[in-house]
């Protein structure tokens, strides 16, 4: 019998959405997605003590105050977990723009152009790699300059149908809209809980899914943060879907049938009109959508604070040396 998982590769591109090395070998993913949160677990793990000791080695060579270097050493453990990724999955891998630099474009510019040099100083092109960046009004603004300099980014914490049109029209090659999050909110919101079909997550991935393909924009939809097996069954046929690996582990035991339920053509028809995507549009229609503004500012916070958590990690490792 064929398995969720086989049957779900068969119509959805599925990437992992980890740092472990072991569970993207085990389930082989075509992509791979980490964030700050995932690379600092990673870190933890003795399976990757190697790319740590070599990370704070080098961090040990450089110069300047121990807050800088040991921002350069977290930056050089991104990439060089992002280096393994690439020698294990066919795609492409995700490493992620500093949270902190959410509401600075050029900043962001800076940071994405880097860790561009730092996997060509590996051999690694930008063809093999996204940057991803947290869909701010300023770092879809970012994404626009680095797509028309040929690097490829990856728009995530993005929970509204306006991030994702404005993400459209900046040329992103790819959005990754938070399913679980969305729900997480209306369950403590509404105090109910809420079935595949009627999960706001779902809902809110179909529709930008539906004015994609009704705009003809080439931006892949790559639903992320899921709760469940039912939230992915639910949006089988998405361009790409990023999972878990104990998500990945349930489909991958299940031979049930799971049955398509986006459609490209199917989705065009319903897709909504051309959104408005102007700054003071954007800026309004955010800030309308009490869910999509408080997700947005909670999953910066949480990344950033992930982020200075490895870094204090990192200084203390150097200073024990």
């Amino acid at each position: 019998m064929v398995s969720k998982l086989e049957q779900l590769k068969a119509m959805t591109v599925v990437v992992a959405d980890t740092g472990d090395i072991g569970s993207i070998r085990a389930f082989k993913p075509t992509d791979c997605t980490t964030n700050p949160t995932l690379i600092l677990k990673a870190a933890q793990m003795p399976a990757y003590a190697g790319i740590v000791d070599e990370a704070l080695a080098w961090g040990r060579t450089q110069a300047g105050d121990p807050a800088t270097v040991a921002a350069a050493v977290a930056d050089r453990l991104a990439v060089s977990f992002g280096a393994e990724l690439t020698a294990i999955v066919p795609g492409r891998v995700s490493t992620e723009v500093d949270a902190d630099l959410s509401f600075d474009t050029a900043a962001t510019v800076a940071k994405a152009r880097a860790i561009i040099a730092a996997y060509a100083a590996r051999g690694i092109g930008r063809d093999r790699i996204l940057i991803k960046i947290a869909a701010t009004w300023e770092g879809i603004r970012a994404a626009e300059i680095l797509q028309r300099e040929g690097i490829d980014c990856n728009l995530t914490l993005l929970f509204s149908l306006v991030q994702a049109a404005a993400c459209a029209e900046a040329g992103a090659f790819l959005i990754s809209p938070f399913v679980g999050r969305i729900l997480d909110w209306h369950v403590k919101a509404e105090g109910r809980s809420f079935g595949p079909e009627e999960d706001p997550g779902v809902l809110s991935v179909r529709r930008i899914y539906a004015y994609y393909k009704r705009h003809g924009h080439p931006t892949v939809v790559m639903g992320a943060s899921f709760r469940s097996v039912g939230e992915i069954e639910a949006l089988a046929g998405c361009d790409r879907l990023t999972i878990a690996p104990a998500l990945l582990e349930t489909l991958a035991a299940d031979t049930g049938p799971l049955p398509r339920k986006l459609d490209a053509a199917a989705s065009a028809a319903v897709g909504a009109d051309r959104l408005d995507t102007s700054e003071p549009a954007f800026r309004f229609a955010l800030n309308e959508d009490a869910m999509a503004t408080e997700k947005l500012a909670e999953g910066i916070r949480q990344f950033a604070r992930d982020l200075r958590s490895l870094r204090d990690m990192i200084t203390t490792r150097l200073a024990a040396a």
